[in-house]
């Protein structure tokens, strides 16, 4: 790899990415309305309080129902910065952004150089992105890491390239493209999450905050510390219950847990899984297969 630092131990595979993301939520009905409507996701089960949404087949959110509230926005915990949404191609973002536009939502937005993102809020102020890759040949890097920048989008151009066709929701290769983290240390974080749980070290010097992924990707986490003293979310407040890790084998999995261990993590096994607290209490489950 041209770039970055890899975990002094073990390492994940290349093939690691990012699986389910569970949420609590204030009011189950609500939620599902926004992710569909908004969105354009697609309830895949439903049962009770809880219901998995996704694209095509993939599911992407098991949402649980069951939190006292919203959060405030200005009143950020530590744990969920935001999910992120990732689309095959800047067509399907171009389209998301002309709908949303049409339903008067509200949209941040943002070049990363890397890649180009939208970035929204649920009905709970959760943070969501959606965002479309530039090609790889494309990305850049400086002192042996990975270039990212957040600069102004180029909210016309991309909205050019949505071209003629219609919305029809978020399409069916819509995948989990990265978590990112508010947490209250970023030594503890890169001693978790880098010589823990075996993800290599892609970008180090934005300010506040660390990228790490797996297989050269640009970011499958970020943590930062821009939350500052923030306490950790409450068991009943609406955020992030646990994000899942999908490794490409069951020794790999078992090896990310006795790294992870080994590291000083709070650890346990499943009949399927591996669960590992972070230092602020966030669940990362790390699961064998890769859809």
């Amino acid at each position: 790899m041209a770039y970055g630092v890899q975990p002094p131990a073990f390492r994940v595979p290349d093939e690691t990415r990012p699986g389910t993301v569970t949420l609590l939520v204030s009011d189950l009905a609500r939620s599902l309305d926004y992710y569909e409507q908004i969105l354009g996701l697609r309830t895949l089960e439903r049962s009770g309080g809880a219901a998995v949404v996704g694209a095509g087949v993939r599911p992407l959110l098991s949402l649980m129902d069951g939190a006292g509230g919203p959060i405030s926005r200005r009143a950020p915990r530590l744990g969920l910065y935001h999910f992120a949404l990732l689309v095959p191609d800047r067509a399907f973002l171009g389209r998301l952004l002309l709908h949303l536009e049409t339903l008067g939502q509200t949209v941040a937005s943002a070049d990363h150089a890397v890649s180009e993102a939208l970035y929204l809020w649920d009905p709970d102020g959760l943070g969501i992105e959606v965002y479309a890759d530039r090609p790889r040949e494309e990305w850049r890097t400086s002192g042996g890491e990975l270039f990212m920048t957040t600069e102004p989008l180029n909210v016309m151009g991309l909205l050019d390239a949505a071209g003629p066709s219609d919305w029809s929701g978020l399409p069916a290769g819509t995948r989990m493209g990265h978590i990112h983290l508010h947490v209250g240390d970023l030594p503890q974080a890169e001693a978790f999450y880098h010589t823990g749980l075996g993800l290599d070290k892609v970008v180090w010097s934005y300010p506040g905050a660390l990228f790490l992924s797996a297989g050269g990707y640009h970011h499958h986490l970020a943590v930062n510390t821009w939350a500052g003293n923030a306490p950790p979310r409450a068991a009943t407040e609406a955020g992030l219950v646990e994000w899942e890790l999908r490794v490409p084998s069951a020794d790999a999995m078992s090896a990310a847990g006795n790294s992870l261990a080994a590291a000083g993590a709070t650890v346990e096994t499943d009949a399927d899984s591996v669960v590992a607290l972070d230092p602020w209490g966030t669940r990362v489950r790390i699961r064998a297969g890769i859809d």
